[in-house]
């Protein structure tokens, strides 16, 4: 696996080929397109414990994991079972089933939410979210931060991350709004700011809190590469709640990810509200959002803020979500495990960068990591503006290089990667081999 080899691409630049006659960019997602690494896309045919085998039959050691969800492994025993079981029962109803009573019951029982909502996307979670945190208010106004991506909603757009902040050239993308197609006037109702920027949160709230409506936010960035926020900067988050604005923590990407709780129970935080998806729906699309009840309540047909879905709760999505949850908390160990693995897997990528002369900064907290190609000191990339001034070229040259060599990492500088359960000591071991050698291609 370790030894660069001239793996055969010809099914998937075929398919590439009839993607692009059909789909824009040939993609479902713009960052699967290789736009900012180079080169073709790789067609998945099948995926199975921590590995992928593409279209031409090439197999890889996966550190994408679905973008996070599959922290069990691909195509788990439990969770194939249980979607198994869901389908001989149909596949959508359109009515209420009680697979989504029991994963509410789970999600409230391990996070301390008291009333949860099932959509289909982490997008429709956020979104939501703020509606919903703007009819319980009365304001209009949400503040978010430079590189924090909340989904694809247009008041989200805003100076967002991961593959807004690369265009076709690998070149930092423009200012706010991030895309075409989002209006200035709806644009300007978002306020950004700074993340881990203490002292700028607490002047905007001081100046304009009574119209902030929520501050919505990474517990730990993703998007933008991993960012950890600072203590000061989660205490200054609490603030807002000072001024009657709600506090959302979108953890579509670390909730049940860095803990049974998520980044809000590993870093002791007391949201408002929270956005769920990824892992709550085991690989299967689903998001979720949820918190305090008096907030919940507004929801309608409770409430007057109206949101509505026919694939929430589906019943396939629930039984997936079900399974991956059951098998979390029967195994509390394993977040010691996925950290454990990490953590030798930085100080691994670490050491094999400095051999080769290549100047990097990792960042890393429970199963995500990012190698930022950068002299920055380890923990000093902390905000949008210091993850942009990574080498993006110099990633993608180390990225092919490590495809070459049968390790598919994240295809952007700056997403995180993630770890799961699958991933053991041969992993580990192949994977800094590769690494190694990807470095010493790299011209520093």
């Amino acid at each position: 696996m370790t030894t660069s080899q001239p793996h055969s691409t010809a099914q998937s630049e075929a398919l590439f080929a009839r993607a692009r006659a059909v789909t824009p960019g040939g993609v479902n997602s713009p960052v699967r397109a290789f736009r900012s690494v180079g080169g073709v896309p790789r067609f998945i045919a099948s995926a199975q414990g921590a590995y992928l085998t593409d279209a031409d039959g090439t197999r890889y050691l996966d550190y994408i994991g679905s973008w996070g969800p599959m922290i069990l492994g691909h195509n788990h025993p439990a969770v194939r079972e249980a979607v198994t079981q869901a389908l001989a029962g149909g596949t959508s109803f359109g009515a209420p089933n009680e697979r989504e009573v029991d994963l509410a019951e789970l999600i409230v029982g391990l996070t301390g939410a008291e009333r949860v909502r099932f959509v289909s996307s982490g997008t429709e979670a956020t979104m939501s979210a703020l509606r919903l945190a703007r009819g319980y208010t009365g304001r209009k106004y949400i503040v978010k931060f430079r590189g924090n991506y909340h989904g694809h909603a247009d008041g989200l757009l805003v100076e967002a991350g991961s593959g807004l902040m690369t265009n076709a050239e690998g070149e930092l993308g423009a200012a706010a709004p991030s895309s075409a197609g989002v209006p200035e006037e709806y644009a300007g109702l978002t306020l950004v700011l700074d993340y881990n920027a203490p002292e700028a949160l607490d002047a905007l709230m001081a100046a304009r809190g009574e119209e902030i409506a929520a501050v919505i936010f990474e517990p730990v960035v993703g998007n933008a590469g991993v960012l950890i926020p600072t203590p000061d900067f989660l205490a200054a988050l609490h603030r807002v709640r000072d001024f009657g604005a709600v506090l959302i923590a979108d953890e579509v990407m670390t909730g049940f990810r860095l803990s049974l709780s998520g980044a809000t129970g590993l870093l002791s935080l007391d949201p408002d509200l929270r956005c769920w998806g990824k892992i709550v729906g085991g690989g299967l699309p689903v998001g979720a959002y949820g918190g305090r009840a008096d907030i919940m309540d507004f929801v309608s047909p409770q409430g007057p803020v109206y949101q509505a879905g026919t694939l929430s709760g589906n019943p396939l999505a629930m039984a997936a979500g079900i399974a991956t949850l059951r098998e979390l908390k029967a195994n509390p160990d394993l977040y010691r495990q996925l950290d454990d693995y990490a953590t030798r897997l930085a100080a691994g990528l670490r050491e094999a960068a400095a051999r080769a002369g290549v100047p990097v900064s990792i960042n890393h907290i429970g199963s995500m990591l990012t190698v930022f190609f950068q002299g920055a000191p380890d923990g000093s990339v902390r905000d949008y503006a210091a993850a942009a001034r990574s080498d993006t070229a110099a990633f993608a040259a180390w990225f092919q290089g490590l495809l070459s060599r049968g390790i598919y990492w994240a295809p952007s500088q700056f997403e995180s990667i993630f770890i799961s359960a699958a991933h053991g000591e041969a992993e580990l071991s192949a994977t800094l081999e590769a690494a190694a050698q990807a470095f010493e291609g790299v011209e520093s």
